[in-house]
């Protein structure tokens, strides 16, 4: 089966419960029980609202019997609500990521959040998450937490100067199929990115291109090279 069979078939569950020990374990035993298979999940403490307190929890369920695993879950003492949501794929599709400082950031995503308007009114989904980041440790930081983010496609550097550490974890980034694409700057970030793009407009604009299910640019043929 491919990714994007595998997305499709995919099915969102959204929980409300009571922050108890053993919540969790109970519900992935009663997923598993009825054959289904979490390919993401997230939890979390509410901190505001009428569920104030409590855990949201939610995931992403491939196969089983999706409306026995509601109908149990619904039992458990502890379990407020559930109810079946549309996955994050659904809903906000593929990320593009953009990290650096200043005006190249704005430029960056510039560009990708004019591209992926294009594509998405098209019927694609491509979003782009922005943040300001300065500093060496802070930035290194960053670009490891990537590989965390949950459908994080392609990463953007944008900024003068970036090396040392940062360079390091770029490296890592490659472990997890992500690949980067790097203004045209200063420092030894560039020499291991996937691609180097003088123009910001145009980094961002290519970034979303390569995630793109219907352009034709793919940025495996032009690996290594600087535009």
């Amino acid at each position: 089966m491919d990714m994007a069979e595998t997305i499709e078939s995919q099915k969102g569950l959204r929980i409300i419960a009571r922050n108890e020990v053993g919540v969790l374990r109970d519900i992935t035993a009663i997923i598993a029980g009825k054959g289904g298979n979490i390919g993401y999940a997230q939890s979390f403490i509410l901190q505001y609202g009428e569920y104030a307190g409590n855990a949201l929890m939610y995931f992403e369920i491939e196969g089983g019997d999706f409306g026995a695993i509601i109908t149990e879950v619904k039992k458990l003492p502890a379990v407020i609500e559930a109810e079946e949501e549309p996955t994050f794929e659904d809903v906000f599709g593929k990320r593009v990521i953009i990290f650096g400082g200043g005006a190249l950031v704005s430029q960056v995503a510039l560009g990708a959040i004019s591209e992926a308007d294009r594509h998405n009114l098209r019927g694609e989904r491509i979003s782009v998450d922005t943040m300001a980041v300065v500093g060496e440790e802070e930035l290194a930081e960053a670009v490891k937490a990537v590989a965390r983010l949950h459908r994080a496609e392609v990463l953007v550097l944008a900024g003068g100067l970036m090396g040392g550490k940062i360079t390091e974890e770029i490296k890592k980034l490659r472990k997890y199929g992500i690949p980067v694409i790097s203004l045209n700057m200063f420092g030894s970030a560039p020499s291991v990115s996937d691609l180097i793009v003088s123009d910001p407009v145009m980094a961002g604009t290519l970034a979303v291109m390569h995630i793109s299910e219907k352009a034709k640019f793919n940025l495996e043929r032009v690996r290594g090279r600087k535009i």
